[in-house]
Formats: structure tokens, sequence, C-alpha cells
């Protein structure tokens, strides 16, 4: 058997190398990756080897020999320090004895290592039937190689598998490996653009430049990445961009790796500052250290996706039948307007290499076509416009070539995809250099899951989605107002540049309305329409903040939101404008209880700007919600009346009719019990945007504290809360809550645990303490803002903090302790910064003082910055 303390001893020294190593020269991850490897291969010889020298066999027979095989990435020689070590044992029989003794000794000396292993045990035979019916057999042994044991027995199992596997196959292993890329890039994000990518996995990453080597060996038996040229699957300068982001992402995969102690991949918020430092990226103006490195990323997998392209459309060409596209779809359909281009395999192509540098506007005539006739472009195609990209800019004020990408942006039939193809060409940003500004750009946030350009590109295509009706059960008054608008384009123009002016220094809608004030012209839009689209950039965050941040209930709210909006028709446009811009940050970013919010708002501004008022005044709207509730329960004239004169105006204003119906019965029902009057807390299932939590019991101080408590330490997260008081000194207060999915409390038994927890916590006792608060990735330097005139009787008060468990709590004790009144509490939140809105009054009712304000600043600052385990009593 191995010495095992000498291969432990030895592993642990060689992981000490592989850190001195990286700390030298953190860019050489390939040349670490290929240390790994050789050092793996002594690890594995030294057990091999022990192995045998324990089970002596002077003279072998014919079926007692073992080929030791390494399969996979440590196979082709390059191993990221926690990859594992897949092997396989060779013997030409079913195992004899004297195989299986060392076979197993081999594999416990590694083991007991605490050596990750993958293993397999195949003879000849066994090996070549797997590889016909699994792709990842066959594409492990394209890269298999002999560590030790009987050379000739490996030799025969290659060439067998070249002879009986690979020849004659070689369509459909491509194909294979084409849909499992597909598969792979839908699991882990279907995007090049992810801001916490998959290093390995991901689209654009390690694997698919992987990829396109195994193609390259099983078609034409490349032995290496540098022959690929050789075999005319890529130009010397393409192989140059295929090297460059294979060293990139090796060096990025081998960091990860060590920063993590595991075998990582996903290159998560909490590492990227940590490999920014190591790959030496420092901050420059308007763009952080991590910025940068993210943006050279973006860059390499954009890189990796037109390389992808390139390979492929060379295969074809060397492969595919006449008139056929190889182990791809062939498309057959001809369109008769062409313009000088041409149909090659089903896909636009160029009658010859010349023919985009005779007349740069078909730079952008190409897009327009291939998104007219709905074509895919030919690569080679793609290359030519790829290389020639700098032309556009000569074009850029000829009248005919913005009415061509105009074209490209405002097709109904996904305009995504071919701006993305543009995009990838460098046409895009060449023909809009404020756009290029924003390509590969990221926000180091949790908020955002896509690169800039990535996000307004899948903006606008789900803006076409809308028009075209396909999401009218996701979206169904948006797609309704999009029949209703005056000009298409002037909203496609807007989602084009709602974001074109971020990462420069300022306020980036108010940059971009200047930005869009000089393209809009420049596309062709009239003066209206460009006044439109500047209004629409400068306001495209109007909506979501109003409707998020404000208490629809309090007049001013919508007095101020109209009066900036001024017109129904900028109303449907920038509430199309908000629900694209929403969508496209990433999946789940959208959520019912957003569009309750703004769904809320549009009606009654949409109200407001129709009429030129309130359909009815405030006493009016009291008298008849009043009269409803008192129809809806049978009251007779005198409970009514004095259930009315229990409850302020605001209550009757700020709860929609069935919240009252239901607080009503709730009051009822605890009044009805004898004896004192015991808190009353209901939690009901919330079906379409949130759980809501009514909470009736006698008022006191600091009351909402020990409920947001209860709530935080339940792992509930409060996203509105409207606080009222009777005039008989009763608090009745309708919360609304996520669980930390962001998901309601559907289930019956959750709900109940979370109306137990909350009555415990208006007991005598002290309240719950407060979550803990894991250590985060991010940086949010707390901010208060104090809102003066964004209500009429309240003091609104805005803080932004870092999100964490607790925070309303926290915030809510602050404001009890400087004895404060809350209003409402409207809670947004947007990836790691929580944006929380009080609406304060004095304890006689009336807007804080100057004093109060100063004291209370302090205190929020205090509780946002810093989470307080204990809780005071209250």
């Amino acid at each position: 058997m191995a010495d095992l303390p000498s291969l432990s001893d030895r592993l642990a020294a060689y992981r000490a190398e592989v850190e001195r190593r990286v700390r030298a020269d953190p860019t050489c991850g390939r040349d670490h990756a290929a240390f790994v490897s050789a050092f793996t291969d002594s690890l594995v010889r030294q057990a091999f080897a022990d192995a045998r020298a324990a089970y002596p066999n002077p003279n072998p027979s014919a079926a007692e020999r073992v080929s030791l095989v390494a399969l996979g990435g440590y196979g082709r020689g390059e191993m990221a320090p926690f990859s594992d070590i897949d092997l396989m044992f060779l013997t030409p029989t079913p195992r004899t004895p004297w195989c299986e003794q060392v076979i197993e000794a081999t594999l416990y000396a590694l083991w007991d290592a605490k050596l990750k292993i993958g293993q397999a045990i195949r003879t000849i035979p066994e090996l070549l039937h797997l590889a016909r019916e699994d792709m990842t057999v066959r594409t492990a042994m394209l890269e298999s190689r002999l560590v030790d044991g009987d050379a000739a027995l490996f030799d025969d199992a290659r060439t067998r598998f070249r002879d009986e596997i690979v020849a004659g196959s070689a369509a459909e292993f491509v194909s294979a490996k084409l849909a499992e890329r597909d598969a792979r890039h839908e699991k882990f994000g279907d995007s090049r653009y992810l801001v916490e990518p998959n290093v390995k996995n991901g689209k654009g990453a390690l694997r698919d430049l992987q990829t396109l080597l195994w193609v390259g060996r099983y078609v034409r038996d490349v032995r290496i990445s540098a022959e690929l040229v050789d075999a005319g699957l890529l130009t010397p300068t393409e192989f140059a961009r295929f090297d460059r982001a294979e060293r990139f992402y090796w060096s990025v995969r081998f960091l990860l790796h060590l920063a993590t102690g595991r075998a990582e991949e996903r290159m998560s918020f909490a590492h990227q500052r940590e490999l920014a430092a190591a790959l030496n990226y420092a901050d420059r103006p308007g763009k952080s250290s991590v910025e940068r490195f993210m943006h050279m990323y973006f860059l390499q997998a954009r890189s990796v996706g037109d390389l992808t392209g390139q390979f492929l459309a060379q295969l074809d060409e060397q492969l595919g039948d006449k008139g056929r596209r190889f182990a791809l779809p062939t498309f057959l359909r001809r369109p008769r307007r062409l313009g000088g281009f041409v149909i090659s395999r089903g896909r636009l192509a160029l009658p010859h290499d010349r023919f985009l540098r005779e007349d740069p506007r078909r730079l952008l005539a190409l897009f327009a076509l291939a998104a007219r006739e709905k074509l895919e472009i030919h690569p080679s195609a793609m290359r030519a416009a790829t290389r020639d990209a700098r032309l556009v800019e000569q074009v850029r004020d000829d009248p005919q070539a913005n009415a061509l990408f105009l074209d490209v942006l405002t097709t109904r039939e996904h305009p995504e995809l071919v701006l993305r193809w543009m995009n990838e060409a460098n046409v895009f940003g060449r023909f809009v250099p404020d756009f290029r500004r924003v390509v590969a750009q990221m926000q180091f946030d949790m908020y955002h899951h896509y690169t800039v350009d990535e996000h307004t590109i899948r903006a606008v295509g789900l803006l076409a989605a809308i028009e075209r009706g396909e999401l009218g059960d996701d979206h169904p008054l948006a797609t309704a107002l999009f029949r209703q608008i005056g000009s298409r384009r002037v909203l496609y123009v807007a989602v084009l540049l709602h974001d074109i002016a971020k990462g420069r220094k300022g306020d980036h809608s108010v940059l971009g309305e200047q930005v869009a004030r000089e393209l809009c012209p420049r596309f062709g839009l009239d003066p209206g329409e460009t006044d439109t689209v500047a209004w629409l950039v400068r306001h495209h965050l109007l909506l979501s903040h109003t409707a998020f941040k404000r208490d629809p209930a309090d007049p001013k709210t919508i007095d101020d939101f109209v009066a900036l909006v001024q017109s129904p028709e900028r109303l449907r446009l920038l509430l199309i404008l908000t629900v694209v811009d929403i969508r496209a940050v990433g999946p789940g970013v959208w959520t019912e209880w957003k569009r309750k919010l703004i769904r809320t708002l549009y009606d009654l501004a949409e109200e407001r700007l129709r009429l030129g008022h309130k359909q009815r005044g405030r006493a009016e709207e009291i008298a008849l919600r009043q009269g409803q509730l008192s129809r809806a329960l049978g009251w007779a004239e005198a409970p009514a009346k004095a259930h009315a004169r229990r409850l302020p105006d605001s209550y009757w204003l700020a709860e929609p009719p069935e919240i009252a119906l239901d607080n009503a019965r709730q009051i009822v029902a605890a009044e009805a019990v004898p004896g004192p009057l015991d808190p009353s807390v209901r939690v009901e299932p919330g079906t379409e945007a949130a759980t809501r939590v009514t909470v009736y019991t006698a008022d006191r101080p600091g009351l909402f504290f020990r409920i947001a408590a209860a709530l935080a330490a339940a792992g509930a997260e409060i996203v509105d809360a409207r606080i009222h008081t009777t005039r008989d000194g009763m608090a009745l207060d309708n919360l609304l809550v996520h669980d930390r999915q962001g998901q309601v409390y559907g289930d019956r038994r959750r709900r109940q645990r979370l109306a137990r927890a909350v009555t415990a916590a208006l007991g005598s006792g002290p309240p719950p303490d407060l979550p803990e608060v894991a250590p985060s990735a991010f940086e949010v330097a707390p901010s208060i803002t104090i809102a003066e005139g964004a209500s009429r009787r309240f003091t609104v008060v805005e803080v932004q903090a870092a999100d964490r468990p607790g925070l309303v709590a926290a915030l809510a004790r602050a404001i009890f302790e400087q004895q404060v009144a809350i209003h409402s509490a409207h809670i947004a939140t947007f990836g790691e910064r929580a944006v929380d809105v009080f609406y304060l009054a004095s304890e006689t009712g009336r807007k804080l003082t100057a004093e109060e304000i100063a004291r209370l600043r302090p205190a929020l600052l205090t509780a946002a910055s810093q989470p307080r385990q204990d809780a005071a009593a209250a």
C-alpha cells in the first residue's frame, strides 16, 4: 500500500505551492492549471505504484493488465485547485483478482488523502458500448490520456474508439454537443450578461470554448486548440481571441476556487471585489475596480459567442452538403427583395467580401433585412460586419441609415434578437456611440441581473411582446394601453434610451434626457416626438418611485404626480415603459405586489387627468364607502353611524372596501367577547399580492415596533403598513407582508404561526429580539431624506439603507423612542438596497417641527447603520 502520510503531506505542500504561484502571478491561470494536473499525475502514479508493490505480480497473464487513464479536464491536462480527478481503469477482461486488488488499493490511497475521485472500471468492449449510447462518455474519451500502466491496452482502446465510434458520426456528435450546450445555457442562465455569471458553465464561458475544441477533435482530430487554425475552423486572429478568453477564464476560475476553498464556479458578488483586486484592477473615474473587471469578463463572453458562430460557419462550409447546413436545420424560404444580399443555406449572406465596404449603409441594411424577413445572418456576414463595423460611423447622420436603424428597433417580430446581433458585431455601438458606453457595463448590486446593454435590449424585446399581445395574461393593462398610444416609435426609442446615460457622473435620468434630445432628431423623430421621448427618459422612474414610496391615499401624492405627467398620453407611455423596465431587470423582480401598486397609482392619476378633478370630493367618497360597508353588513343606522364615527376620515380613504369590510367583522368579533378586550390578530391568505396581517388592540406607544419586531423574528418582511387609531383609543393596523422568498403565506399553518408570534409580542413582556444580520458583499451608505412637500398633513421621511431582516423594526423602534407617531409605512427593496418611507406626525397629530426632525434624523441613521440585537422594552 502507499505511504499514506507521505501522500497527504505531499498534497498539503502542493496546495501551499499552488497558492504561492497564484500570488506571484495571478494572470497565468492556464499555466497553474497545467501545474495542478502534472502534480496530480505524480500523486496518482505514486498511489498506483504503491498498489502494485503491495500486490507484486512478476509474471502477469494477458488478462492481468491495467491501464490508468485520465479523463475530462484531467485528461486534457488542465485542472482547477478543487477539480475532481476523473480516472478510468482499463482492463482486457472482466476484472481478475489481481486487477481488482490493485485498483482497490489505488483508490483507497487517493480517498484516504482526501482527494475527490471520479472513477470507472471498463473493458474495451464495455467502453465502446457505453460510448455508442452516451455522448458524455464519448466526450471524455476524446480527452483521455494514459497516466500509468499498460500502454498497449490503452492504444488499442483509442484506435478502436476512433474507428468504431468516431468514424462517420460527426453530424451526430456535433448536434448532440450543441443541444447539450443549449441545455446548459438554460440551466445556468441563458445570457452572457448575468451579473453573477458561472465562469465554467455559463453562456460564453469556459465550457463553450471547450465545446469548440471537442468538436474540432472529433471532426478534425485536433489535439490542441492552436490546431483549430490548421484545420481551417478559426483564423489566426480568431484563435488569438480564443486564446485570450481561455487564459482570462482560467485565471478567474483558479482565483475563485482558492477564494472559496472549494470547486465554486459561480462568480458571486461576495467574491467579485476580491477577484478584481487579485487581478490588479483599479478604480477609475465613474467606474469601480469590480465594474472594470466584470466589464472585461463580459467582453470575453461576447467574444466567445462570436467565435462560436464563426467556428460553426467554417464547419458548415467544410462538411455541409450543397445547399444544406451541417448538423443544423436548413431554412429554404427565399425572400424576393434582397437589396444585393444573397441567401446561403437559408441564411442572409454577402455576395462578396467587399460588399459592406462599398456602401457602409449596408451594415444597417443587413440587420434591417434580417429583421424584416425573419432571416438568420450567415456567420461569414457577421464576421464581415464585425470587421467593417467602424465604417458605419461615416453614415451616422445619413437619413437612410437612421431609417434602417429605426426599422430594426421598431420591428414587432423579436427586435431583441437582431439588436443583439448588431451589438455583438459592434455595429450598434459604432452607430450609436452613447450606447457603446453602456456595452458590457454592469452595476455592482443585487437588483440588476444583467449588464446595461443587455437589460436595454431585453426591455425592447418585452415591449415588442406586449405589442404582439403575447403578455396579455401577465400585463393586461399595458397590452390594452399599447393599442391606444399615438406613436409606437416614441415608445420604442424611449425604451432604448431610458438607461443610455448609466455609469456617467450625475443623474442618469437627467443626462439621458440630454442624450435623447440629441439623438431623436437624428433618428428622424419630429420635435413633438423628441420632446415626449426626452420627457419619458427624464421621468422613467417617476411612476415606480411614486407607487412604491408614496401613499396613494394622500391627496398630495396624486397632485404632485399628475402635475408632472400632465397628459393621458404620457401616462399611458410611462406605464408601459415602467412595466418593461422592471420586467427586464431580471427574473422574479416583477411581482404581483408591484403590479397592484402601479395599477392603483395609474387608475387614480388617469381619473384626475381625464376629468380634471377627482370624480367625487373627499366627503362624498367617505360617505359612499361608509354606506357600502353598512349595506354589505346589513347594519341598522345606529351601529353603522357609531362605527363610522370611531374611525378617522383618512381610514375610509386609505382602505379599499373589501379590507374595510374584513376590518369591521374583526372589530365586531373581538368586542363580542365578554371581559377585557384581548388583542385581535388575523392573518389573511393574500392570494394576489401579499399576505395581510391585521391587528386590533388598545393603542399604546411603540405598538408598531412590537408588531414589526415580531414579524421580523418570524421571518416575515413588511412591504406596506397602514396604521389607524380610532377616536376611542384603539389601534387598527393593516400590514402587508411577504416571506423571505418574497412569496405570500399560502399555507394555513404558517399563517397561524405568524398570528401567534404577533399576539405574543403584544403582551407585557419585552419585544422579540431582532434577527442576526449576516455580512454583506455590498456597502450601502445609509441616508435620511425629509420630503417636506410630499404631504400636507404628515412629515414624509425616506430612509435608504442596506436591506436586512428586522430593518423596519429597527427603524420603528427609533421612531418610537423619539415619541413620534407612524401613520403609514411603505417598504421597497431594490436588491441589497432598502428604501423605507414613513408618514410621521407628532404626538399632537401635526407635522414634525424642525427640532423634532433634528432629533429623529441621527436616531434613524443609527438604526439604519448598526443592527441592534438587544430589544429595549416598549
